[in-house]
């Protein structure tokens, strides 16, 4: 079976190399030409995945023809705001034989969409799945351990997905809510931020452990409210997902969250990385999303007000502290 890989980040040079190891045929697009020349040169994706070797027999390419050729499997690892703009350029090619995943976290500034409804406007009735949990790249490339769930509207094509990724240090389970495993992936984002924040601010393991459960609270709110099933939040795209993302030194938002917690701004700390921080543009969504669902949401409201709104991260921590008394169950 052939297996396209859309998108040449970290987590696409994963999954391609992964895939490629179980023996399936993988070609790896990525849309600058030039960076594309440097991968299949040095095999080593040296700004997303170093010190990785990408094997020979995967096919490094510019071209999306050359790349979608007879897959049977399109893998769209593309960051959230670019995902239009790529899956418009697929509308052309037929896929009535062939399975789309994505597996991107983020959700659509402009249209509050989540990946899977963009792909849905644009390309129709298709085969469809995401893929989402705890899975940092570079611990996925090394074979450490990892567990990830995959969701579709089709109990068949998350069985398919399940089958095709599972391997001996890469275990998947299946979940048939598609909006929760979503949002969770998503929106966990922004909570790695706050606790990047706190690391900055030098708070310590009682005010990461508040913000991880009321920050989880907040999403399950949200998530429930856009007909997400509440049991999926406390699985590996919601508590899994945030857990990783929060502690782990190789997450970049809460490393950007630490920077900005130091005193810098955002615009300054996204200057520095080549990589995209999907949690800065996941906390706009977030905001709006909670205003057109009436959901409170206070924490993500305070980071939308650090990052959007030049707020103190400080003050913003005294103003979560001094809300007024509620109920642990609200």
């Amino acid at each position: 079976m052939k297996i396209a890989v859309i998108g040449d980040g970290g987590w696409g040079t994963t999954l391609a190399i992964i895939l490629s190891k179980k023996g399936y045929k993988i070609s790896l697009w990525g849309a600058f030409p030039e960076y594309v020349d440097c991968l299949k040169e040095k095999r080593d994706n040296v700004k997303f995945l170093p010190s990785i070797p990408i094997p020979k027999e995967i096919l490094i390419t510019a071209d999306l023809e050359e790349a979608l050729s007879d897959s049977r499997v399109v893998i769209l690892a593309i960051p959230s705001q670019f995902m239009r703009s790529i899956v418009s350029k697929l509308k052309g090619f037929d896929f009535s034989d062939s399975t789309i995943v994505s597996v991107t976290k983020g959700i659509e500034n402009k249209t509050l969409k989540r990946m899977s409804e963009i792909i849905e406007e644009l390309l129709g009735e298709v085969k469809l799945a995401v893929l989402s949990g705890p899975s940092i790249a570079i611990e996925v490339a090394r074979g450490i351990p990892t567990t990830v769930v995959t969701a579709s509207k089709h109990e068949k094509t998350s069985y398919k997905i399940q089958e095709i990724f599972s391997s001996g240090r890469f275990r998947v389970y299946t979940n048939p809510d598609v909006i929760g495993v979503e949002l969770g992936g998503a929106l966990k984002n922004i909570i790695a931020i706050a606790s990047g924040m706190s690391d900055g601010l030098g708070f310590g393991a009682n005010t990461k452990a508040a913000l991880l459960t009321r920050g989880l609270a907040e999403i399950t709110r949200l998530g429930v409210s856009m007909g997400a099933d509440r049991r999926t939040f406390e699985g590996l795209s919601g508590m899994g997902d945030m857990v990783t993302t929060c502690i782990s030194p190789h997450g970049r938002n809460r490393w950007l969250g630490e920077e900005i917690g130091k005193g810098k701004k955002l615009e300054d700390v996204v200057s520095k990385t080549e990589m995209v921080v999907e949690g800065v543009s996941t906390t706009e969504s977030a905001y709006e999303l909670s205003k057109r669902n009436n959901v409170d949401m206070p924490i993500i409201h305070e980071i939308y007000a650090v990052l959007f709104k030049n707020k103190d991260p400080l003050l913003a921590v005294n103003d979560l502290m001094k809300r007024e008394s509620k109920s642990e169950m609200e």
